[in-house]
């Protein structure tokens, strides 16, 4: 069963092959505490239920019951949630309000999509998708009474530097776009309002990452609910063993790929490990020396070595032995795992993937009861002047 990324992809070409319609609806803004991110979507089809989810089910049912009505002359619409304790009217100017307790306010963008008249941002997610590249668009989301560039309007930067689209203001569009680049290389979203003589335009510039990928050296039985729990993640997943017998394709139906190499010849899959998070659980010492010396060599985002300490340790010490420089060794996790209890495989995978999650967004792990600042991390906010230049363009 697909999730995340994949799932919403899947749903687009469901409508497009249909030839069907659907709503759109992109996270773009959150004030104060939210379930969901910026840059969480959802889609709506004319026909059937919806796809994904931008808040922990509050608003979806909402959002899917007015979207068509609110997108009925075509044009992007920016609606406002809120989740505050106490209500206030649900005017033009004021948010939605659930009365939650949550206190955060929720601005989704909602767009009609078709195969005749396709949304450029769904065509960007397939392309980082195919190419395992990241991406970047920045879009619109408020812009002050007769502004020359409209709420929804979009630049798009693509896997390997192309990039498309553009804003009705030309140096606003060219201040943009540098910041553009700068998300993509610096792997983060941000909100940015630009301010001129007339007004503020606010722009969401929004890091479209590649999927995850992750890499398990070993076939074995507790290979296989890492392996479901992963694609759960929406994670690409590799299943690579020596040994024949266990690398086999119908162990692992939900395995991206799932490789037989041999352990005789010299490591050579760099290529696959190198940015990926790589659990090395083959239980079998000869293979683990193997496949952890080689991908110790290497780039990878983590490395987890499943065993007791000493055993990790003496393979570490038969590695070092060798010689060879091991560049990735303080990115080296044994045992594998948080110490969450449980010896199943089960219990072992959800370890195994927490930890991983953890490390990746440099978290300690520990009980969110103890942590002191917030849960998540506020979307980053700049606010610069436009040049008097640019006044006397949009004016």
């Amino acid at each position: 069963m697909l999730s995340g990324t994949s799932a919403l992809l899947g749903a687009i070409a469901a409508v497009e092959r249909d030839g069907g319609q659907a709503v759109l609806a992109t996270v773009v803004k959150v004030e104060g505490s939210a379930y969901r991110r910026p840059g969480a979507r959802m889609l709506i089809p004319l026909y059937g239920g919806t796809v994904g989810t931008i808040s922990g089910g509050c608003l979806e049912s909402e959002v899917a019951k007015k979207a068509w009505w609110l997108t009925d002359a075509g044009e992007p619409v920016i609606r406002r949630y809120s989740t505050e304790a106490q209500g206030e009217d649900d005017d033009q100017d004021a948010a939605l309000t659930f009365g939650l307790g949550c206190n955060g306010t929720v601005h989704v963008l909602l767009e009609r999509h078709s195969a005749e008249q396709p949304l450029a941002v769904l065509e960007l997610l397939r392309r980082v998708r195919a190419s395992g590249q990241a991406g970047a668009v920045a879009m619109v989301i408020g812009s002050y009474r007769n502004a020359r560039v409209r709420v929804g309007e979009r630049l798009l930067l693509h896997p390997h530097g192309s990039d498309s689209g553009r804003l009705l203001d030309p140096a606003l569009d060219a201040r943009v776009r540098a910041d553009l680049a700068e998300t993509l290389a610096r792997g983060r979203s941000s909100l940015r309002t630009y301010r001129d003589a007339r007004g503020e335009i606010e722009v969401f510039c929004e890091y479209l990452p590649p999927q995850r990928r992750l890499v398990i050296f070993g076939a074995g039985h507790d290979a296989q609910p890492l392996v479901h729990m992963a694609k759960l993640l929406d994670w690409h997943v590799t299943v690579i063993d020596g040994r024949s017998h266990f690398a086999r394709a119908e162990r692992f139906v939900e395995a991206d790929a799932v490789l037989q190499v041999d352990t005789a010849a010299p490591y050579a899959l760099h290529h696959l490990t190198d940015g990926a998070l790589v659990a090395v659980m083959s239980h079998s010492y000869s293979q683990d020396r193997h496949w952890l010396g080689g991908v110790l060599q290497g780039n990878p985002a983590y490395i987890g070595q499943l065993g007791p300490r000493e055993r990790s340790e003496r393979l570490l010490g038969e590695i070092a032995a060798r010689g060879a420089e091991l560049p990735a060794l303080d990115r080296l996790h044994y045992p594998i795992g948080l110490d969450i209890g449980g010896d199943t495989p089960e219990s072992v995978a959800t370890a195994i993937l927490a930890e991983m999650s953890a490390a990746l967004h440099r978290r300690s792990g520990g009980m969110l009861r103890h942590r002191q600042a917030a849960i998540h991390a506020p979307t980053p906010q700049a606010c610069s002047e436009i040049e008097a230049a640019t006044r006397l363009t949009a004016s």
